[in-house]
């Protein structure tokens, strides 16, 4: 039988990358990624590796010295990644979202500076909406720029940053009031500024400090901090596009392929959860036989595989859509609901499948356990993405009366 989640119509270039992805992952990442996890250590040498495989600039175009590949084949190989450690797979999607910013939005000055970097994997980058009290209103972001002369004055606290510590280029949102009168509604004068750093903790450059890392359940390697502005000095022309006030929908472009990047990493470790629990029903023998002979076993294998397929071709729909330039925020939330809340369920069902050794740390399920969560809340909650969902589906079949 075909391994699940298969993709169809793939040119033979990308089925030359997935396969490479796919080996290094088997090789790389599988036989260490526990003990990593276990230890909370940054995977430095799977990093490397991925920054040889051309990984960081995947989707940076030919001219800037990335391999110029669609949001289809990015995902597809985050998919893989995650099916091994999801952890790595974050660590390339932060800096995937920043490129991708960078590309869309970016002045021409910028894309020149930090894109030829970033696909060399030289620049990692960063993004950073949330806040202590913020949650999923971004609206309700309080760090603010001001305009001083030739800069702006950044101050505030941010939240939930991945790659906060490692990271040399983060974008960051805040509210800039300066050339929009009182008011002008909060989405419309909010302004992310490209912030250069130097990786690691505590003051990172004058006015910035990244205290340490979070401490995590799940989502351990990669480093998740906070980020405090306090008297942050930045130059006018590191304004993302060279105007305020574009911010919002500048991120949520941004968060809209991180979306498809979260279904994706939902997809990969729904697969990995499902190949271990098919794997340990046919070595786990009860009454007499092994348990993937049981009717119970079999109708929960069904159940997992189907939620792998589902979710697969969910996300390839979504990317497929955004390449082809057409909007896809509806796509794109019904994939990262949809991917989310299945790798939660096969990975529980994977879980019981191992029974009592699903609890101990030897086994690779229960690191599975404590990571699928994080997918609910990443990018936006469910409850977020089903806003999301009715509103445009409100706009598709408007009631003429």
């Amino acid at each position: 039988m075909a391994r699940l989640a298969q993709t169809a119509g793939l040119t033979d270039i990308q089925q030359e990358i997935l396969s490479t992805v796919r080996d290094f992952v088997d090789k790389e990442i599988i036989p260490v990624a526990t003990e990593l996890e276990h230890r909370d250590e940054y995977p430095q040498a799977i990093v490397d590796g991925l920054k040889e495989l051309g990984l960081f600039g995947l989707m940076i175009p030919e001219e800037y010295g990335g391999l110029g590949e669609s949001l289809l084949t990015y995902a597809l190989c985050v998919e893989e990644i995650a099916r091994g450690w999801m952890s790595v797979s974050g660590i390339i999607n932060t800096h995937f979202i920043v490129a991708y910013m960078l590309k869309q939005h970016g002045t021409q000055e910028q894309k020149d500076h930090f894109l030829p970097r970033m696909a060399a994997g030289d620049i990692r980058g960063a993004f950073s909406m949330s806040e202590p009290a913020l949650g999923s209103d971004v609206s309700a972001i309080t760090s603010k720029a001001v305009k001083d002369g030739d800069e702006y004055v950044l101050n505030g606290q941010k939240m939930w940053l991945t790659n906060g510590g490692t990271s040399s280029l983060v974008a960051v949102l805040v509210r800039s009031d300066e050339g929009h009168p009182e008011g002008t509604p909060p989405h419309k004068s909010m302004t992310t500024f490209l912030v250069e750093k130097e990786p690691g903790f505590g003051e990172v450059r004058p006015g910035l400090t990244i205290p340490g890392k979070i401490d995590k359940m799940g989502y351990k390697g990669v480093d998740t901090t906070e980020l405090i502005m306090d008297g942050l000095r930045i130059p006018a022309d590191r304004v993302l596009g060279g105007v305020t006030g574009r911010g919002f929908y500048q991120m949520m472009d941004g968060v809209e392929v991180g979306r498809v990047n979260v279904a994706a990493r939902g997809c990969g470790v729904a697969q990995r959860a499902f190949e271990l629990g098919v794997q340990y029903a046919q070595q786990r023998h009860t009454f007499g036989k092994p348990i993937a002979q049981h009717q119970a076993i079999q109708f929960k294998l069904a159940e997992m595989a189907t939620k792998v397929e589902a979710a697969h071709a969910m996300m390839v729909n979504a990317a497929r859509k955004k390449d082809s330039g057409e909007r896809n925020d509806l796509e794109a939330g019904m994939a990262k609901y949809l991917a989310s809340e299945y790798c939660k369920e096969v990975v529980e069902d994977a879980f019981r499948i191992h029974g009592g050794y699903g609890f101990s740390k030897e086994y690779e399920i229960e690191r599975l356990y404590r990571e699928a969560p994080m997918l609910l809340i990443g990018e936006g909650t469910a409850e977020i993405q089903k806003m999301i969902i009715g509103r445009r589906l409100l706009e598709e079949y408007r009631f003429q009366g």
